[in-house]
């Protein structure tokens, strides 16, 4: 068994599937060393790419040049939507999304069909390495079953499986993931070693080997875990000190002069991580019988803090006797966090969809998001171009998103004769705002 593991060489041939936010950088990461190559379902996507170009941004155009290949055996980095042009490598690293359901039920299709791709170009002692975030038990329950139905291959006798989460954090050029620990693990004390090692040749902060895939797969749906609660509690802190008349952040910028503070802030949790890992391990536990009352506490706190901002900004457009029918509100960012052209899961659609029931107008204007994504996804009309906006006159601006595009923003041009400004993230000059989350 031992001998069929493949020797970790610079021929090793490496195949990533999925080229997104995690995918990409991975890929590109690896093809420094090893003959990489990148598919994607989305053919459109995998031609932007073979022209150096990522509409992420995760992976500039002179990165991609540098690793970019346009024949499959040479070293570098080759993109193809064609499954069959996989067939020669002896790694292949599933990198797909795990979205959650409109039912906050983990949804792992895109899973099974990676799987079921990657069980049909399987050879005897080729590996499958996980970086999705899923529940403890999903690689060897879940995809591995479909490895070996769509193989015909045995675990562990004729391929093997490992799991090492990714740690992507999107928009961020510092912590990049050859600069961010990885944890690493396998279905044998041997494939543990080769994953390890294989993560280790181009990850240069290092690796740490969990003792077993479960322990992988349970410390990443535990680390957003954990953000997502430490967010809740100073969301609801949040909403304690603002009937108090209280600044929340200049209650936590004091608190956060003790050294073992937690400096967690207010405001919205959206994307495809913390906004969605929770549900994974609260499905689990449920399935266990055991049903997890902070986690989705947490949960419940932070998914109603958008329909929060919007009534308590009516609230104070009512105080200051402003119409709050046909009034025009301007939103500042729709993507899900800053400088960052993601708009997955964003939270800002329901501060949206709560201030149009009170038949308000809302313009949105972001410089990272693209229109036609907002469009088509959530059919919403967006700008990205502060020219769209700059000559209406808006009663309430709220800004949602601390992109560095808004540091510079002149909100009294935009201002009508009553406006309040609401800055979620406490982003802009306290003296620019007249109310903060």
């Amino acid at each position: 068994m031992i001998d069929l593991i493949p020797t970790l060489s610079s021929g090793t041939r490496i195949a990533v599937i999925g080229l997104g936010y995690v995918g990409l950088p991975l890929a590109a990461a690896f093809a420094m060393k090893y003959p990489v190559t990148g598919f994607d379902i989305n053919p459109e996507r995998v031609v932007s790419l073979q022209n150096a170009f990522d509409h992420t941004l995760q992976v500039s155009e002179e990165e991609l040049n540098v690793v970019l290949k346009h024949e499959i055996d040479q070293q570098g980095l080759y993109f193809t939507a064609d499954p069959s042009e996989l067939g020669e490598c002896k790694i292949y690293i599933v990198t797909v999304p795990t979205p959650a359901d409109k039912n906050n039920r983990p949804d792992l299709r895109p899973l099974y069909r990676a799987s079921e791709l990657v069980g049909e170009m399987l050879k005897k002692g080729d590996i499958v390495i996980y970086e999705s975030t899923v529940y403890p038990g999903v690689t060897e329950e879940e995809c591995v079953p479909v490895l070996e139905k769509f193989s015909g291959f045995k675990l562990n006798e004729d391929f093997f499986v490992g799991y090492s989460p990714e740690r992507i954090n999107p928009g961020d050029k510092v912590r990049t993931v050859t600069n961010i620990l990885k944890v690493t693990s396998g279905s044998t004390p041997a494939v543990a070693d080769f994953v390890d090692a294989l993560y280790r040749s181009i990850v240069t902060a290092g690796t740490h080997k969990a003792s077993s895939i479960k322990v992988a797969e349970a410390a990443k749906v535990i680390e957003n875990s954990q953000r997502d609660i430490n967010i809740a509690f100073v969301n609801e802190l949040s909403k304690i000190f603002n009937r108090m008349g209280i600044d929340t952040h200049e209650v936590l910028e004091a608190a956060g002069t003790k050294w073992n503070f937690l400096k967690f802030y207010p405001g919205l949790v959206g994307g495809h991580c913390i906004g969605v890992d929770p549900y994974y391990l609260a499905q689990k536990a449920q399935e266990l019988g055991y049903h997890p009352e902070i986690i989705l506490a947490g949960r419940r706190l932070n998914d109603d803090m958008s329909n929060y901002v919007a009534q308590e900004v009516i609230k104070l457009m009512i105080k200051n006797d402003i119409q709050i029918k046909d009034s025009k509100v301007l939103l500042l960012g729709f993507t899900f966090k800053e400088n960052c052209p993601d708009v997955r899961n964003t939270k800002v659609i329901d501060i949206i969809k709560e201030m149009e029931s009170y038949n308000t107008s809302v313009s949105v204007y972001d410089p990272w998001a693209k229109p036609e994504e907002v469009l088509a996804e959530y059919g919403v009309i967006s700008y990205n171009k502060f020219e769209s906006i700059s000559e209406d006159r808006f009663n309430a601006i709220i800004l949602a998103v601390g992109h560095e595009e808004f540091r510079t923003i002149e909100l009294s041009k935009l201002k009508a004769e009553r406006c309040i400004v609401y800055d979620i993230k406490a982003f802009l000059d306290r003296d620019q705002v007249d109310y903060r989350l």
